[in-house]
């Protein structure tokens, strides 16, 4: 199976336009001379970042991207035209690499960035280009050059303040719901959602963040298991976790607390770095709960899993408690951001 955060694609650029060998007839003109214009220069292909690309979904259909030959050239010394360049679009946080080699050849980090990733072929040349002082009437051109022809990785790497960490069906994709206006896919059965999802949360009117679903993590996933293995890297651009947890599991063998652990150790596997990231507990679905017994119940939750940092007690489906965790992010995210610009 293909994941929509990996793509495979093949960019051709346009081959140069050839020059041409063409002489000058004009009546009255004797011995007019040589007259061949230059050909276009082909047309190269570019990797743009754009802000309304999310996902790589679109190149499972569209693979082959081609850039235009460049126009040969004409008599009267006229040039041909250059070959239009083909600009591909992509989401932001996309990572190129050469399909065949691995070699990293570039980072679309910021939007409006772009990567020229197959450059067009040179133009050949005109006789004209030829002529000198003991070759009056050079025959001779030269046909254009062939234009990059490459096959493509591209890794998408999620790029968001806030990413929701936790197993299949812990309220990842509810939660997004419930605080942006992104719409990923939710039920009552047990699932993984299939690609990150970004939604914008706004706090007020000039404050903002962004957060990203990434799908469910299993056991194993650091070796591969599951879709995590592709999803887990994704979490290394964000600037706080949040550790989701079902603390009402819907028919399953898993204890809240169990769950939470397999997570814990598949992120230290996987990596150090993420494993010492901010990462904030959220006990979700406290809705199923009896109202009497959630403080008791999420307390057993903290104390078993010896969890220290800071501990949300929330309903997404409910909305509760939802609006007092996104405030208690915006806060810590502007804490950060003030923190690094001391730092810069």
């Amino acid at each position: 199976m293909r994941f929509v955060d990996e793509a495979e694609i093949r960019v051709e650029a346009g081959d140069g336009g050839n020059g041409i060998a063409t002489f000058r007839r004009e009546k009255y003109i004797p011995m007019g001379g040589p007259d061949g214009g230059d050909g276009g220069d082909g047309g190269s292909v570019y990797l743009v970042a754009t802000e309304n690309v999310n996902t790589l979904v679109d190149f499972r259909y569209h693979s082959v991207h081609r850039a235009q030959r460049g126009q040969n050239g004409m008599g009267r010394n006229c040039t041909g035209r250059k070959g239009d360049d083909c600009y591909v679009k992509v989401p932001p946080g996309t990572i190129v690499y050469e399909a065949e080699t691995g070699e990293k050849i570039g980072d679309l980090t910021r939007v409006g960035e772009q990567l020229l990733v197959a450059k067009g072929g040179f133009h050949g040349l005109g006789n004209t280009r030829f002529k000198s002082s003991v070759n009056r009437a050079p025959q001779q051109f030269s046909k254009g050059s062939s234009g990059e022809h490459r096959i493509l990785r591209l890794e998408l790497m999620v790029i968001a303040d806030v990413g929701l960490l936790g197993m299949p069906n812990a309220g990842k994709s509810s939660l997004i719901r419930s605080v942006s206006s992104a719409r990923p896919k939710v039920a009552d059965y047990p699932f993984t959602t299939l690609h990150p999802n970004l939604g914008v949360v706004s706090v007020d009117e000039l404050r903002s963040f962004v957060i990203a679903d990434i799908p469910g993590v299993i056991e194993g996933a650091a070796e591969g298991a599951g879709l995590g293995l592709q999803f887990l890297r994704h979490l290394s651009r964000t600037g706080l976790l949040l550790h989701m947890v079902d603390v009402a599991p819907y028919e399953s063998m898993e204890t809240p607390v169990e769950a939470a652990q397999k997570i814990i150790h598949e992120v230290e596997k996987w990596s150090d770095e993420l494993a010492h990231k901010p990462r904030w507990l959220v006990l979700n679905k406290i809705d199923r709960l009896p109202e009497d017994e959630v403080e008791e119940h999420c307390r057993l939750i903290v104390d078993q899993l010896g969890w220290e940092g800071s501990v949300f007690k929330i309903s997404a489906l409910k909305k509760q408690g939802t609006q007092e965790l996104m405030y208690a992010i915006m806060e810590f995210l502007e804490q950060e951001r003030r923190a690094q610009r001391e730092q810069d």
